[in-house]
């Protein structure tokens, strides 16, 4: 496989504007339900995105539940969920009252081995009701050559999230998948989705860090496995 050079696409909120997101994107509102997917705001101070898996559990990035600037464990309680964010307000808002990480992954392991335990699932201070939001579908890891989108939140859209359509999966394998989606600081844990005509978007994938293969920008996500039922029975 050609080099990878990956970045955690956590980010401080209020960073200054980067690279934007490449790809093609799409207005969110074409998405079903799309409000599952909303920002993490994690002690006022840093970013990631998130989805809802069920009324009270969502599913982000691992490495999201560690302070970027010195590597310590973040207190759960200092979370808040935000779905649906869309310019100042947001479709629910919960806080987070626990965390749960996979058990294999190690913070501060910078390889692409370490993309595929970069998973945690998060639990709510309540539930939010199927009537206002539909919790994401579940499914199997892409194969290569299959089509997915990304939708995510970065520092360059905080308050409302891009959608990249169409893009690629390079490579399929059990410990890290690799997309032609191009992801912005911000973007961990963002889903990658599966889009079927007159079907809801089936999660399939997390974001975990923007990376670089031969000369262009692509994103690494973490497959789900059998290890994401476990985090949820723990997350319960």
């Amino acid at each position: 496989m050609r080099r990878l050079l990956g970045i955690a696409a956590s980010v401080f909120i209020g960073f200054s504007a980067g690279a934007a997101a490449a790809g093609q994107p799409a207005p969110v509102q074409s998405v079903p339900g799309w409000e599952a997917v909303g920002r993490l705001n994690i002690g006022g101070r840093a970013m990631c995105t998130a989805s809802l898996i069920a009324p009270d559990m969502v599913l982000t990035a691992a490495h999201c539940m560690y302070d970027i600037r010195n590597g310590r464990a973040v207190n759960p309680r200092s979370i808040k969920f935000e779905a649906g964010l869309n310019g100042r307000r947001s479709k629910a808002s919960r806080k987070v009252v626990k965390a749960v990480i996979h058990p294999g992954y190690r913070h501060g392991r910078t390889s692409q081995f370490q993309t595929g335990t970069d998973i945690a699932v998060l639990r709510l201070d309540r539930p939010i009701s199927g009537e206002v939001i539909r919790p994401l579908a579940l499914a199997a890891a892409p194969e290569r050559g299959e089509r997915v989108d990304v939708m995510s939140y970065s520092r360059r859209h905080e308050r409302s999230p891009r959608l990249q359509t169409a893009c690629q999966v390079l490579v399929a394998r059990q410990t890290s998948l690799i997309t032609s989606c191009r992801v912005d600081l911000g973007a961990s844990g963002s889903p990658v989705l599966q889009m079927r005509p007159g079907r809801a978007p089936r999660l399939v994938s997390v974001i975990s860090s923007k990376a670089r293969m031969g000369g262009k920008g692509v994103s690494l996500a973490a497959p789900l496995g059998h290890a994401l039922q476990s985090l949820m029975r723990q997350a319960g």
